[in-house]
């Protein structure tokens, strides 16, 4: 329980700053200095249409054998050589969906003062707020977020579990036992196009840590001068992205330019974070990827997070390192959750610091 409680307490947390909403709805003429971008940063994006990730149909991945070995090999070339994908057909019910949609627009619509009842704390990493602001000088995203830990229902804090709307924590309770679901059958088919164990994939995940993070990102009148989210890799297994609204802004890092990523209808966008990286011994790729802002509209999406179990290690699976040389640190999980919280947002600066072989890079 102690080693539990490190996820959410005693981890410096973020500092705290401006709320962007609030900001936002002053119709600024103005951005301020700290979400200012240099061009540099605004990279090149580019337009390509054929450049779009791959799709993943669960309904095959787990159905006909004839479906199931191609449907395989698909998941096995995304993580591979893109490191994202769409999951259709993800079994997950289009009225949990659609609920959990509906309450989290509901809650960013609250007035601020009701929302600052669920702000972030001192060393902890749940509430509403910003996250991975660790210094008065570093850039800020545009934009808000509500991040809770659901797994293991154990390790709920509730009192960052809005209440209102008074269905909240009911809609994410299943909505995040749905995910939780669909995540342990993405991870054992990885597992077996590694050549892995399945049930020992399973196990490093079945009572794992479940963070979702729910996003809010204002229109910008300069849209082009800052960014929502920094660019990142993200720190865990899997993660599960439910695009809200029809405000597009996903973009990941491929051939050195920003792809814009184009939501299926009813898909999961489903990327490799580090940890898989780490734990394939760089078979697959966590990617980096950031969110731009819109004009005139706001944005919101729901990004469901997975780690492995608390008394996991986190390195390169044993089975893939008996011929092959490890490509990665191994460490506990605990004092990889202290490097992860630690850190700010910057590209994939976190993985380097796992590398063994710098030429992986």
């Amino acid at each position: 329980m102690e080693t539990e409680l490190l996820i959410r307490k005693d981890l410096g947390g973020s500092l705290p700053v401006e709320n962007v909403q609030a900001l936002a709805s002053n119709n600024l003429k103005d951005i301020p200095r700290r979400y200012l971008r240099p061009e540099a940063e605004i990279e090149q994006i580019s337009i390509e249409d054929s450049l779009q990730i791959p799709v993943v149909d669960m309904d095959k991945l787990m159905g006909n054998p004839l479906f199931h070995d191609d449907e395989l090999a698909k998941l096995h070339l995304a993580c591979k050589e893109w490191g994202f994908f769409q999951l259709i057909n993800h079994g997950v019910s289009e009225e949990v969906i659609e609920k959990m949609k509906t309450d989290i627009q509901e809650f960013f619509g609250l007035p601020l003062e009701v929302k600052k009842a669920y702000a972030t704390q001192p060393n902890h990493i749940e509430g509403y707020g910003q996250a991975f602001v660790v210094s008065e000088e570093q850039k800020l995203d545009w934009g808000d977020m509500l991040f809770l830990l659901s797994q293991p229902v154990r390790q709920r804090t509730l009192t960052f579990w809005p209440t209102l709307p008074t269905s909240f924590r009911e809609t994410l309770d299943k909505y995040s036992q749905e995910l939780q679901r669909v995540t342990i059958y993405l991870l054992k088919s990885i597992a077996s196009n590694l050549g892995v164990n399945l049930e020992k994939m399973e196990s490093m995940f079945d009572d794992g840590v479940q963070g979702v993070r729910m996003n809010y990102y204002p229109p910008c009148p300069q849209a082009n001068k800052v960014i929502g989210l920094t660019p990142h890799s993200d720190a865990v297994g899997l993660t599960l992205l439910l695009q809200v609204n029809e405000v597009q802004g996903l973009q990941i890092r491929k051939n050195g330019k920003w792809v814009p990523v184009k939501p299926a209808v009813g898909a999961f966008i489903v990327n490799v974070g580090d940890i898989i990286e780490i734990m394939s011994n760089g078979a697959y790729k966590s990617i980096e990827h950031r969110a731009v802002v819109n004009p005139e509209k706001e944005r919101l999406s729901i990004a469901a997070f997975h780690s492995p179990n608390i008394g996991t290690m986190i390195g390169p699976l044993p089975d893939l390192i008996k011929e092959n040389a490890a490509n990665y640190k191994t460490m506990s999980n605990e004092e990889y959750i202290k490097l992860v919280v630690t850190s700010k947002l910057d590209g994939k600066t976190l993985l380097d610091q796992m590398r063994l072989n710098q030429q992986l890079h």
